[in-house]
């Protein structure tokens, strides 16, 4: 991973434009750390590089940036509990997470946490950049552009309130319930159901969705939105409820109450 960041740093020249966006990136282990560093440096990013979650928090809590990079596995404070105290505290910037850890479950920790995203090591650097563009328009201010998306998928903030299936949200405040009871939900959560409820009984593709949510397909072999799906639907489903969120094999997702 680090030869391939290495190569990476070493073909690309200085970007000018505007001014750049801000990055805190936590990460304990050097060479990483250095040469991700280097790489977001050169992609156009203003870097602050810390070793360990304490840091993180403390330059979180100092200057503010327009988005986390946080590794999970760190001494002191791990990246999951810096993810805590953020969100505890009201802090809404968006966190994408790196994790060696593979397993389903470990992800599903990261969300819960908090974080926005995850990417999993050994990861490809050109993935990094794209899922960290893909976070900053999500929470760019709204500017009048007219985002390219299929045609049946309508813009995303048409009405404040919107109702399907049982499901209620208020789109502005960022709420929503299933009958009265109000779901917790993270931001990423939150535009994944708000997609699919305002596309009740549309069946909506994978390259839909990750477009819509992540600005990028992340290709037949990614799991995140199977993952994001799973943890919505823990939280949607009660019992002797009808589900919700169907799985339509090999196309996509569906909300309906059958």
């Amino acid at each position: 991973m680090v030869a391939q960041l290495t190569r990476l740093n070493s073909g690309r020249a200085w970007q000018t434009g505007p001014v750049p966006q801000t990055v805190l990136l936590a990460e304990d282990d050097r060479a990483i750390r250095h040469a991700l560093e280097r790489a977001l440096t050169l992609e156009g990013y203003q870097v602050t590089a810390v070793a360990d979650g304490v840091e993180a928090l403390a330059q979180a809590h100092r200057t503010p940036p327009d988005v986390l990079l946080l590794d999970v596995m760190m001494p002191g404070i791990d990246g999951l509990q810096v993810c805590r105290v953020l969100r505890a505290e009201g802090d809404r910037t968006p966190i994408l997470m790196l994790t060696a850890l593979v397993e389903t479950a470990d992800r599903i920790a990261g969300l819960d946490a908090g974080a926005d995203d995850y990417v999993v090591k050994p990861f490809d650097v050109e993935e990094v950049f794209a899922r960290l563009r893909a976070l900053l328009r999500r929470t760019a201010p709204d500017n009048g552009a007219v985002a390219d998306v299929p045609k049946e998928v309508p813009p995303a903030s048409v009405d404040r309130q919107i109702e399907a299936a049982g499901l209620r949200m208020d789109v502005q405040a960022r709420r929503a319930w299933r009958g009265e009871r109000e779901l917790e939900l993270t931001r990423t959560e939150f535009e994944l159901l708000e997609l699919l409820v305002r596309n009740a009984g549309i069946v909506l593709d994978h390259s839909t969705i990750y477009d819509r949510i992540w600005g990028y397909d992340f290709g037949p072999g990614s799991k995140n939105l199977a993952v994001y799906v799973g943890y919505l639907r823990r939280k949607l489903d009660e019992p002797g409820a009808p589900q919700l969120i169907h799985t339509v094999r090999g196309v996509g997702y569906v909300l309906r109450e059958d």
